[in-house]
């Protein structure tokens, strides 16, 4: 599983990979080397013809659940690619709320005689990493907070990550993002 990732991109940068549109304020990025699970993530989503970034919490919450965010005892940051379109707690989102995660790399660790091993996994050419996803809106009916959290979906490893980990996120092209984000198949290149 996924479960670390790092952002070093530029407001500029996202704006052009993802044709944002324009009428949003610029944001102020901030490079971050350990992103984990339940820290804010920046998504991009698509809606009324329009793209835009919006901040999340990373590991989905989905809009049915009545009980306490501290009572969300499941690791639902990830998603596995083969179960999200059956799964509870993933197949409202899958069917309307797709996002694209902007990363630089992610890790992934291995298990050795001396404890875990992490690996770090970018392009060659350094180029931004998309990663699918999902998001969904929450709130919480004990304090009243409203919270738009996200999630990553998970497939099984290629054959280079799968020298250490089992799985890997699913990771699209350009012309794969208005696809995905409208929940229509990507058309093979």
């Amino acid at each position: 599983m996924c479960g670390r990732f790092t952002y070093k991109l530029t407001w500029a940068e996202i704006v052009k990979l993802y044709r944002l549109t324009l009428d949003a304020p610029a944001r102020n990025t901030q490079a971050r080397y350990n992103i984990c699970p339940t820290t804010p993530v920046d998504v991009t989503v698509s809606g009324d013809g329009h793209r835009s970034c919006i901040p999340t919490r990373w590991g989905l919450i989905p809009a049915w659940w009545n009980k306490a965010l501290k009572e969300m005892k499941l690791a639902t940051f990830n998603a596995r690619a083969d179960t999200v379109a059956t799964k509870p707690m993933f197949r409202s989102a899958f069917k309307r709320n797709r996002c694209l995660i902007p990363a630089s790399g992610y890790y992934e660790w291995q298990d050795t005689p001396e404890g875990k091993q992490p690996y770090y996994f970018t392009r060659r050419d350094g180029a931004p990493i998309t990663i699918a996803g999902l998001w969904d809106e929450w709130h919480d009916r004990t304090d009243g907070a409203h919270i738009k959290p996200a999630t990553m979906i998970i497939t099984e490893a290629n054959a280079f990550v799968a020298e250490v980990h089992d799985r890997m996120p699913v990771i699209l092209d350009e012309n794969a993002f208005e696809p995905w984000l409208s929940g229509k198949p990507a058309s093979r290149s």
